[in-house]
């Protein structure tokens, strides 16, 4: 094998650099795996990437024609290989000659790649899906960008997952399905249902193991026990529900006997002759504080659980060990690093979507798989699968003797239906593509192995017509119409829409978290103030009609509206906390708060207690902002989950065990959000006015306004 070396000055450049893979002809040796990986980390070395442009690297530079893969990287910067055993880095139409690079490269490049094919003893192939939150349809409002053009799809739908996980299990050996959390609460699905058709599609596929997600105890232990029995009522299937971290006491919905009964931490699994160990971890923080478990239940620390588990499964014998969790992709790799004996990470939470989706119009966390090391600097591969049923990821890993990773890689393949529909030039509303248009979106999607279109699988699609048949009156009844896309977001810049760019948002956040928290001031009618987490609401709104099946898809959990008599004082103390934790590694980004009636500015590179600051009220008959008093008492009207300290909103916990300052309204919260629309809008949903907005100024960590 032929090595190249790094030229100092490469080290030291500072691009802003975004791997994008582009295959110009397949091999999946191991040798050939062995030294893309080894590629890979040579270029982890500079910046993390910020932009992509891709170009043709053989038919730009003759003495490249012949590459078998190659990565196309900002300023005409790339890696890759040709002639299959030969590193070529290539920049600004210089291909580097042999011989410059060798420092890195012999200290990267493992000695066995030489010959990895003889190392591989054995490959596994990893089906995965996370954060689906009864999200059993597709999502018919969600839009890619082709050719720079915004283009209205039909994404995602469990069918659709079912089609894919069934195809690839016919087709790969060794194969694993995986369900990484929060499969539950979210839509109507399980409103009405109570798990009872998230279980029928799940057993449908049949996941060989489902780890907890913080959402499994929205209804607490005893309702996570109806979802559980659900998943267990089939004949033939059974799903392995794996908690390292969750201890529910004996006598308790989830331990009416032992501690097992419901939930194991950990499995052995059998395939082609090898062992391999699966753990399953929660987020332990978020799910105590930002879900309904019992107080008895115990959620343990996720480092030591998942190396007790580890150690437990290494001493009989078990030297593949995957870890499931639901604990967020950045909470994931540094678990890897901290970590001994791990291979791969199997994540949620996060609703993190990995690859290269840029040029499509979304917004990525990482690539896929995204390779890190543990403890002792062995190789750990790192995936997640977005959100809501809209990606299958695909991950294969191939293992030496000794149960070490060789080398990974896959494919997160977002799955779409064949309809694309766009604006005309002169505007009006969407119409289906045909004719040259539509063949050029084919053709795109046809040479990107991330994005398929996926017909429904039959058998899936039939157990879903069952549930959806019931829920079709409610859905379809229309309250209103949003004039324009209303953006969901949590953090102002966190890019958690899935319609809307970033820069709609990071300035002053969600509008429809906006709109939910002035639906709340006004159908309280006693309060002079709304506060709502930003978790609390779950989608984002396109332009069109709103349904009542919307709304309570937007408001899914079973909260009422109360009433909490507060000082001016204790709701800064309320904000700072919950602008803490939203930043907290172990808390919810969902904790942070939006407002009607109060407005503020943030400021992260301050200590706690002082980053919110001109505090300023608006009463719903005032006319004027004026600055909150410390010592005055105001009604605030929040959510029953955050009222009773739900996302560490202390505070409002503390001041609600004083009955004479709360009072439940028994006001459903979706429902209100439901004839705010009819009644006070009139049916028509626009943006509120920036000045309304209640993060009227937002300094990251780094001390950037966004």
């Amino acid at each position: 094998m032929k090595t190249n070396n790094l030229l100092p000055r490469m080290a030291a450049l500072a691009l802003p650099l975004l791997l994008q893979w582009q295959t110009a002809k397949a091999d999946d040796s191991a040798e050939f795996e062995c030294l893309m990986d080894s590629a890979e980390k040579i270029f982890a070395r500079l910046t993390p990437a910020a932009g992509t442009r891709t170009i043709d690297i053989p038919a730009s530079n003759p003495a490249l024609q012949g590459s078998w893969h190659y990565r196309t990287y900002a300023n005409d910067f790339s890696v890759g290989l040709r002639n299959g055993s030969e590193i070529y880095v290539y920049q600004n139409g210089v291909l580097f000659p042999q011989g410059d690079f060798s420092n890195l490269l012999e200290e990267i490049v493992p000695d066995r790649c030489a010959d990895a094919d003889k190392a591989i003893d054995f490959s596994l192939t990893l089906l995965h899906i996370n954060d689906h939150h009864s999200h059993l349809e597709p999502d018919t409002g969600a839009n890619l960008t082709f050719n720079d053009v915004s283009t209205r799809v039909e994404m995602g739908g469990f069918p659709r997952v079912a089609k894919l996980m069934k195809q690839f299990t016919a087709e790969n050996k060794n194969v694993v399905k995986i369900h990484a959390g929060d499969a539950i609460t979210g839509t109507l699905f399980y409103t009405l249902f109570n798990g009872e058709a998230d279980a029928a599609l799940m057993n449908d596929i049949c996941f060989d193991f489902f780890a907890l997600g913080n959402h499994e105890f929205d209804s607490s232990d005893a309702g996570l026990k109806v979802f559980l029995d659900h998943l267990a009522g089939s004949d033939s299937c059974a799903t392995e529900v794996l908690a390292a971290n969750i201890l529910p006491e004996i006598g308790t919905p989830l331990a009416p006997n032992s501690v097992t009964d419901y939930l194991k931490p950990s499995a052995i699994k059998t395939i082609d002759g090898q062992q391999i160990g699966f753990v399953g971890i929660d987020i332990a923080s978020k799910t105590q504080n930002s879900s309904s478990p019992l107080e008895s239940t115990q959620f343990t620390d996720e480092l030591e659980a998942a190396q007790k588990a580890i150690d437990e499964l290494q001493a009989q014998g078990v030297n593949k060990i995957v870890l499931i969790t639901h604990y967020q992709y950045t909470n994931d790799l540094q678990l890897a690093a901290d970590l001994k004996g791990v291979d791969v990470i199997v994540g949620g939470d996060s609703h993190s979507l990995l690859g290269d989706f840029d040029q499509y119009g979304l917004n990525s966390a990482g690539p896929y798989p995204t390779r890190t090391e543990d403890l002792e600097g062995k190789q750990v591969c790192v995936v997640q699968a977005w959100q809501y049923a809209n990606v299958l990821g695909q991950l294969h890993v191939n293992f030496d003797a000794e149960g070490d990773v060789l080398s990974c890689h896959g494919i997160p393949h977002l799955m779409i239906g064949d309809t694309f529909k766009r604006r005309p030039l002169e505007g009006g509303d969407r119409i289906e593509l045909t004719g040259a248009d539509r063949r050029e979106v084919i053709e795109i999607i046809k040479s990107e192995p991330k994005i398929s279109i996926v017909q429904a699988d039959a058998s899936s699609q039939a157990l879903l017509d069952i549930f959806s048949a019931e829920t079709d009156e409610l859905q379809n009844e229309v309250i209103g119409q949003a004039t324009e896309d209303l953006c969901l977001e949590r953090i102002p810049g966190q890019g958690r829409s899935s319609i809307c760019d970033v820069a709609d948002t990071q300035s002053h956040g969600g509008d429809i978290q906006q709109l939910v928290a002035d639906a709340f001031l006004a159908r309280s009618f006693e309060a002079d103030i709304s506060i709502q987490n930003a978790g609390g609401v779950r989608i984002d709104i396109p332009a069109g009609d709103i349904s009542i099946g919307d709304a309570y898809e937007l408001l899914p959990f079973a909260n009422t509206l109360v009433n909490i008599d507060l000082t001016g004082a204790e709701i800064k103390q309320t904000l700072e906390e919950a602008v803490d934790f939203s930043h907290d590694p172990d808390g919810s980004t969902g904790a942070y708060p939006y407002a009607s009636g109060l407005r503020w500015n943030v400021d992260m590179t301050q200590e706690f207690g002082e980053r919110l600051s001109e505090l300023q009220v608006k009463g719903i008959n005032a006319t004027a902002w004026t600055a909150i008093d410390p010592e005055a008492t105001y009604t605030v009207v929040v959510n029953s989950f955050i009222a009773g300290g739900g996302d560490k909103y202390e505070t409002l916990e503390s001041v609600s065990e004083n009955p004479d300052k709360v009072t439940d309204t028994f006001i459903d919260y979706a429902n209100a959000f439901v004839e705010f629309v009819r009644q006070d809008l009139n049916g028509v949903i626009t943006k509120p006015a920036i000045q309304d907005y209640s993060t009227q100024v937002f300094i990251n960590a780094d001390g950037q306004q966004q």
